[in-house]
């Protein structure tokens, strides 16, 4: 496993090889190892990697650095989750641009059934403060797993409120695992580690320059089930991390803000034009998703008399053993394409069989 960590590392290291291609690689290849011991040929059959992308993978020596890192993992013992590592988090597959290789330190479960990314501002007012408060407080009747970025303001207050009401939470941040930002927020980390944990996908002497946030700001978005605005500017990360939840087929939700409010303007703005969905509590996003806890109904067996394509029968069969199912999980279970999932989904609703919910949420009827 040790040398299969070596090259994993190794090929986050090669020159013009991102996460798009590598994911690419990988599921030709199956491993990391097999793609650094591949022939010419079998990567030029390859469509889109190219000849100065294969030119780069056979010429790659920095193996060195790649020792370094594992020294590293090793000492500080340090979860290296490989985007094929069932304890990669699951949801980010379902992105275009997944990180190949995540460096972890913490105790959650990165594939717990609730997340929410929670984001805003970080010169936020009092008002921001108590709107995160509460609504965390809230949120933690239903087991929510919280995510954010660990910066000052609103990350910070939402990660020490979970930590208060005893949910988890996970700070993505934009540097290597050797260092912290903001140094202000070292306790909390320590707190989070035992209670959450520590995220990135940047290696040891990574700092926190400005090009890596937006790349931090994907992993937020996409690890969740939704992202939840509170107070932001025009500008900022979290108005990125919106963005990119609503590439990624997130629900996203903001808080309105009183009108001419620099810290609202950005929330205001995701509302009006449609990119975020408008809350006032956090019931209204528990309802959204679904989550609103139930006393569960004994479910009734019956027979289904409906000649099944291939991919609704392996949706069924998916859905029959559980109360209701995200649609992530069902892409995760299934190995369908999202098109064949779509149409058999469509096709299952038709008939009957199957019930949309809220949040992105199916079930057998």
């Amino acid at each position: 496993m040790e040398d299969e960590l070596l090259y994993q590392i190794a090929l986050t290291l090669v020159p013009n090889i991102g996460d798009v291609h590598a994911k690419e690689l990988i599921s030709r290849f199956e491993c990391a190892s097999n793609i650094f011991k591949a022939k010419r040929k079998d990567l030029e059959s390859i469509e889109g990697i190219g000849t100065i992308r294969i030119k780069s993978i056979l010429d790659f020596k920095d193996f060195k650095r790649a020792e370094e890192e594992v020294k590293f993992i090793k000492k500080f013992k340090i979860s290296a989750l490989f985007i094929s590592d069932p304890r990669y988090p699951q949801r980010l597959l379902n992105c275009f641009d997944p990180p190949t290789l995540l460096f972890f330190k913490g105790n959650a479960d990165l594939n717990a059934s609730k997340i929410i990314a929670v984001v805003g501002t970080r010169k936020n007012n009092e008002y921001g403060k108590l709107l995160c408060e509460k609504t965390i407080s809230e949120l933690a009747s239903e087991n929510v797993l919280i995510v954010s970025g660990l910066a000052f303001g609103i990350d910070t207050i939402a990660h020490k409120t979970a930590l208060k009401n005893n949910l988890n939470t996970i700070g993505v941040v934009a540097h290597g695992l050797d260092r912290l930002y903001p140094p202000e927020n070292k306790n909390l980390a320590i707190e989070m580690i035992e209670q959450g944990g520590i995220l990135s996908e940047f290696k040891s002497d990574t700092n926190p320059d400005k090009q890596n946030f937006p790349k931090r700001n994907r992993i937020v978005a996409g690890m969740c089930d939704a992202v939840l605005v509170i107070e932001s500017g025009l500008k900022g990360g979290s108005l990125i991390t919106a963005e990119l939840g609503n590439s990624y087929n997130k629900d996203v939700f903001a808080f309105p803000g009183r009108v001419g409010d620099s810290r609202s303007e950005g929330c205001n703005y995701l509302i009006k034009n449609n990119k975020a969905a408008m809350v006032t509590s956090a019931k209204d996003i528990l309802e959204n998703l679904g989550w609103i806890s139930q006393k569960k109904e004994v479910k009734r067996q019956r027979e289904l008399f409906i000649d099944l394509t291939n991919e609704e029968r392996i949706i069924i069969d998916i859905l029959k053993n559980t109360e209701e199912m995200h649609i992530d999980q069902l892409y995760q279970k299934s190995k369908l394409s999202s098109s064949a999932i779509a149409s058999a989904l469509l096709t299952l609703e038709m008939q009957g069989v199957v019930a949309t919910l809220p949040g992105k949420m199916y079930k057998q009827v």
